[in-house]
């Protein structure tokens, strides 16, 4: 049931905090996928972790609203949102991808 991308939004965000070691990038592909947000998550080598998320401007709200508190044991200081340029497709799925 495709109605086009007119309505998808590409979001890039970064959390900072505790949100290493804690199992956030498990939790934000399970949440995700559940949301049918489509994109991925890393650790970033400076402590973060960076999300690409593909959604409605509705789906992307609840995303965001739920990576503000993430998983237990994860305390984020910060969440930096940057509308991001649109791949040529929307992405498939929702991945883990290596330390960036």
């Amino acid at each position: 049931m495709d109605h086009g991308n007119a309505s998808i939004e590409s979001r890039l965000v970064r959390i900072r905090g505790i949100v290493q070691a804690v199992g956030f990038r498990d939790g934000c592909m399970r949440h995700a996928r559940a949301q049918g947000i489509t994109g991925w998550v890393r650790n970033c080598r400076d402590g973060s972790v960076e999300a690409l998320l593909q959604g409605s401007p509705q789906q992307l709200a609840r995303m965001c609203e739920w990576l503000r508190h993430g998983v237990p044991g994860a305390r984020v200081d910060a969440l930096d949102q940057a509308e991001a340029m649109p791949p040529p497709a929307r992405l498939q799925g929702f991945d883990i991808l290596p330390t960036a």
